[in-house]
């Protein structure tokens, strides 16, 4: 039987040099796609929150937001930050959503990235 890959070895697999842009321009979404998103997002911002990432993503992806961010939360990629924000999807009507950032793991992934994508580059 296959081992399942953990959110972590997902994101050191995926292509170094696919960019948000082009995430966000997919036209079939699933789980890691938008933990790839989040990943690529979290790089960007000290801090952040669902209400963020439903502006960039697209409809479709949506969805999939609690389960990656999940996935991302306890193979400690992502913490909680202890500050709530209330959000913003109607749905939701206002209700207190977690404010997120990358942990010192995440932060070493997102570095052994870039240095990936730099060498691949040369």
């Amino acid at each position: 039987m296959t081992r399942q890959l953990t959110p972590a070895e997902r994101l050191a697999a995926a292509d170094k040099d696919t960019s948000l842009h082009q995430i966000v321009a997919r036209s079939t979404w699933n789980q890691h796609v938008v933990e790839q998103a989040i990943f690529h997002f979290a790089e960007a911002c000290d801090e952040w929150s669902c209400n963020d990432l439903r502006e960039l993503l697209p409809e479709m992806g949506h969805g999939f937001l609690g389960a990656a961010i999940n996935a991302l939360r306890t193979s400690r990629i992502i913490e909680h930050t202890g500050q709530m924000v209330c959000s913003t999807s109607a749905p939701t009507h206002g209700h207190r959503i977690a404010v997120w950032r990358l942990t010192s793991k995440g932060r070493v992934i997102a570095t052994d990235r870039r240095k990936q994508a730099r060498g691949a580059a040369a």
